[in-house]
């Protein structure tokens, strides 16, 4: 590298040489489309088919893909598209709100927890605890105290993962708070509250990010699962687990009422992972090279 290049690069504000590094790397390319494809298809679902998802049509129920019905119908002659464009918006809306509530409180608690020692202990303890348990089997825990429903959902599993990001915060504070810097800051008489907003959650913020990528995709495997043991979205409310639910019954004469569903499912979690995993070699220092 040139030193005109070197200038060049050092002159560029951060966002815009994560944006460029970005851009370079396949799995963040690749993963941003698709990711982008299940969010349009959220917003201008209605305007892609003129079908409601609770309509009936006993006369069409369980016909096949056709002109009428791109992905044909249910049990109950309700047009299986736009079931299923409902359920991303249903999915999309529980990954979104799981990841805005685990980075809160991952990030209140792996700050309290990596920067005073005290509170270090009993903390992570009650966090160990909790990842104790199977993530699905918790949430079905959970879901049973509470009750089915989408918000309930959002509840459980935002407590079944906000230890994972607790754990990811925490080794970064633990790291951080000794550095030469956050020492300079401390003697020269900044408070804790000061030291933390200005030093040490933007250091916090790149970890963050991937693990809260890999969060939503978590969340809406999870919220499948729920949906599709009957603890998650109540039916008639589309949702792709209990889409597949109502499908598993009629697998030998109308399988695709299991395949199309299951193939959003496996499309939006693939992307989610693959910007995650890009994400995450976009951000390595270690990478940079």
């Amino acid at each position: 590298m040139t030193d005109r290049q070197v200038t060049r690069v050092r002159s560029e504000r951060p966002f815009m040489v994560f944006l460029r590094r970005a851009r370079r790397n396949r799995l963040a390319r690749v993963g941003f489309i698709v990711v982008t494809i299940v969010i349009l298809a959220a917003i201008f679902g209605p305007m892609i088919t003129p079908y409601d998802p609770q309509d009936m049509d006993f006369m069409a129920r369980l016909s096949g893909p056709s002109a009428k019905h791109w992905l044909g119908t249910d049990n109950y002659g309700r047009d299986l598209l736009s079931r299923i464009l409902g359920g991303t918006r249903i999915s999309l809306a529980v990954g979104a709100s799981v990841m805005a509530a685990t980075t809160l409180l991952g990030l209140v608690f792996g700050l309290l927890a990596g920067y005073y020692k005290s509170l270090d202990g009993p903390m992570m303890r009650v966090m160990d605890a909790m990842m104790a348990f199977p993530a699905t089997l918790l949430a079905v825990a959970i879901m049973a105290a509470l009750g089915p429903s989408t918000s309930n959902a959002v509840y459980a599993l935002a407590i079944v993962y906000t230890p994972r990001v607790v754990r990811v915060v925490r080794s970064t504070v633990l790291t951080i708070k000794n550095a030469e810097y956050v020492q300079a800051a401390r003697a020269q008489g900044a408070t804790d509250l000061r030291i933390l907003v200005r030093h040490v959650i933007p250091n916090c913020l790149s970890p963050l990010l991937v693990q809260e990528t890999f969060i939503f995709a978590y969340a809406i495997l999870a919220e499948a699962g729920l949906s599709f043991v009957g603890a998650g979205s109540p039916p008639p409310t589309p949702s792709w687990g209990n889409i597949l639910s109502e499908g598993r019954t009629y697998m030998r004469e109308a399988p695709w009422l299991s395949i199309f569903p299951g193939l959003a499912i496996a499309a939006t979690v693939l992307g989610l992972n693959l910007t995650g995993d890009g994400l995450r070699d976009v951000l390595d220092p270690r990478m940079k090279k």
